[in-house]
């Protein structure tokens, strides 16, 4: 920086001392033409005396300065000094514009890092400023000039290095803000810098040598200048990319997103900056309180979840010339990586397969695209959407997936009652079929849906799946717990006709199953076809047990399952009165608990559900007992309420199995909030 531009500046800045400087840091943006920003340390923090310090070391408003060189005492001057000389200060009467706090010192570092505190005014400038100060409206043209080229400077060290950089909050009234140490900046800004600062040094030293009486004029004509210089600035960095908003968490809070956890509650941010602000969807670039990289992601500023964090500055700097870094803030680039990996990874579990072409293709979180989730139903994509990112870059989402697949077919399912969360306004129609559902109930297909379904295999068993219907149309999370049911059925079934092979269909020495919230009949037709001898499903939706019914014409297994339209709670206690008992029940209820708040009240549900489960339970027999609920998941309550429901009904259990989602549900091991499935078999004495 030119020592006329720091000294017109530093003249300049004692005007502007009602405000504690705030740190213009690389790759940052402002809120706006007419306001700085400050850190919200910074910002609240009470002035105090003249060139004064908080205790300790390094630090300033809580802020990291090591690696600065030490202040003199106040109003040394000298380089390195940060205090103003006191003779010729003006006197606060003559000041009545500003701020009745002492004056603070600035601190000025240019491009290379070096501090320039060497260029504090002098005791004659300070004179002068004496008499200028009288002038309200020069005042005001002066620190309209002095914003205007440190923000035209500001903004081409923002476009050239968008990457690094520090957030802050805005705040309407202007400070004087002081560079923070940095490398050697690129041509680019050099150029466009050596634009904006001549110019505002100009304003200043002619706002200061000039006499009271033409103070205003003097610079009126430099903000015109400033302004000039302001667009040349805008002009030179044009041709950078535009630097995403910063958002800077809080002191301590990082460490949760450096391991790897997407999710940035809005509770662990200090302080956003964007220029404008960041909307629903925005790319941001998130930092810790020391203005390090931890990553990139999408922000949201009307959701709890603020940030949804879709790559980490760790994963970039591991292969600096890898796709992850070569799609640095395009999330069309990102979903494209994302996708082929996320399809990949299922190919290699043998997704599709000769007998299984129903699976989940992305799992949210588990494939580092929070608030996405796909399942693939044959040749059908059903694309379920939780946050509002993904409805802003639905045809990005669509063309990745189709690139990923090879599928063309995607039914897109944004669940509004979410979204609004987010900030988003379903259209008309969806607020029509959103109140005609309610009326209908949560579990009922309409006639569209049903004319929708598609034909889909698991384990060689086919199903009629309906991509409008609930969840996204099949549990595929449940695949490895129905195919762990088939095996049971399909042992005991051999051992109770003494035969070694297995098997199929009908069979009078097979055993017994109940399947409770049976859906579809997954649980049901597993085990009819694994060679149970009757099997009865149950649900509270008629859609549900016509789809069940037909999904069991559909394997030949209508002779041996059967389905009820009943309310599970009245079903199960109707045939405890009349003495019917099973060797195999599967409970597999609806969400109970959606969140924490719920939790409570769910538990008691599921105690008085599972008990009278269990006296359904021949002696010796099975309970095949599951929740969907993450909050019963993650609590670690669910074994114990199962612990408290066999004690009321009087039976010993003993635990065999212990499962969660197919491995299609990838989870990310960093977000344990991820977990929502419980599948706990039982053997009941």
């Amino acid at each position: 920086m030119h020592s006329t531009s720091v000294a017109g500046l530093r003249a300049g800045a004692t005007l502007l001392h009602q405000q504690r400087p705030a740190p213009l840091l690389h790759g940052s943006a402002t809120a706006g033409r007419d306001s700085l920003v400050l850190p919200r340390a910074a910002r609240d923090a009470p002035a105090s005396g003249r060139g004064s310090r908080p205790a300790g070391r390094g630090s300033r408003d809580g802020a990291s300065m090591a690696g600065r060189a030490p202040r003199r005492a106040p109003g040394s001057g000298g380089r390195g000094g940060g205090g103003l000389p006191t003779k010729g200060r003006p006197p606060k009467s003559a000041t009545p514009k500003l701020a009745d706090a002492d004056a603070e010192d600035f601190e000025l570092v240019d491009a290379n890092g070096d501090d320039a505190g060497a260029a504090a005014a002098s005791s004659d400038g300070l004179d002068d400023l004496d008499a200028l100060l009288s002038n309200a409206d020069a005042v005001k043209q002066l620190r309209a000039t002095l914003i205007a080229g440190l923000v035209a400077q500001h903004e081409a060290a923002m476009a050239e290095e968008g990457e690094e950089g520090g957030a802050t909050e805005a705040v309407p009234a202007p400070a004087a803000p002081a560079a923070s140490a940095r490398a050697a900046k690129a041509p680019a800004k050099q150029q466009a810098a050596a634009t904006a600062e001549p110019t505002a040094a100009a304003a200043a030293a002619a706002a200061t040598e000039a006499a009271p009486a033409q103070a205003a004029a003097a610079a009126a004509a430099a903000a015109a200048a400033a302004a000039a210089a302001a667009a040349a600035a805008a002009a030179t960095a044009s041709d950078s990319p535009a630097a995403a908003p910063l958002v800077v968490l809080k002191k301590d809070k990082a460490r949760l997103f450096v391991y790897g956890n997407p999710m940035v509650y809005g509770g662990a941010v200090d302080c956003v900056i964007g220029r404008p602000p960041p909307g629903v969807g925005d790319v941001v670039v998130v930092c810790d309180a020391n203005r390090r990289s931890i990553g990139w992601g999408v922000f949201n500023p009307h959701s709890m979840f603020r940030v949804r964090m879709l790559a980490l500055q760790t994963e970039e700097d591991a292969q600096p010339s890898g796709p992850l870094a070569a799609a640095r803030l395009d999330v069309g680039a990102l979903l494209r990586l994302r996708l082929g990996q996320a399809a990949a990874l299922r190919r290699s579990m043998g997704l599709p397969g000769p007998e299984t072409n129903v699976y989940r293709l992305v799992n949210s979180e588990g494939d580092r695209l929070s608030g996405l989730v796909a399942d693939v139903l044959g040749d059908t994509v059903v694309v379920q959407v939780v946050a509002g990112w993904v409805q802003r870059y639905r045809s990005d989402v669509e063309a990745a997936i189709r690139e990923a697949t090879g599928l063309s077919r995607i039914v897109w399912r944004p669940a509004w009652r979410i979204l609004a969360e987010e900030g988003l306004t379903p259209p008309p129609e969806e607020q029509q079929q959103q109140q005609e559902g309610a009326k209908a109930g949560a579990e009922e297909e309409s006639e569209a849906e049903q004319a929708e379904r598609v034909e889909v295999r698991e384990a060689g068993l086919r199903y009629w799946a309906s991509p409008m219907g609930q969840k996204t149309g099949f549990y595929a999370d449940q695949r490895d717990s129905r195919a762990f049911l088939a095996r049971v059925v399909r042992a005991q079934a051999q051992q109770a006709s003494g035969s070694s092979s297995g098997s199929s269909g009908s069979g009078s020495a097979g055993p017994t199953v109940l399947d409770l919230c049976c859906y579809s009949g997954g649980f049901a037709l597993s085990a009819a076809a694994a060679g149970a001898s009757r099997v009865v499903g149950v649900d509270s939706s008629e859609a549900a047990v016509q789809l069940a019914a037909a999904n069991a014409e559909l394997n030949g297994l209508g002779g041996v399952a059967s389905f009820v339209r009943a309310d599970v709670s009245d079903y199960m206690r109707e045939a405890v009165q009349q003495g019917h008992q099973y060797d195999v029940v599967v409970l597999d209820p609806p969400k109970l608990a959606p969140d924490r708040n719920s939790l409570a009240r769910a538990r008691i549900k599921y105690t008085r559900l599972n008990s009278l489960a269990m006296r359904l339970v021949k002696p010796g027999g099975l309970l095949i007992t599951c929740s969907c609920s993450g909050a019963m998941t993650q609590s670690g309550e669910f074994t114990e309420m199962v612990i408290e429901a066999a004690r009321q009904v009087g039976r010993q259990a003993t635990a065999l199995r212990e499962a969660g989602a197919a491995p299609c549900h990838c989870l990310n091991p960093a977000y344990p909030e991820g977990e929502y499935l419980t599948n706990l078999t039982l053997r009941l004495l």
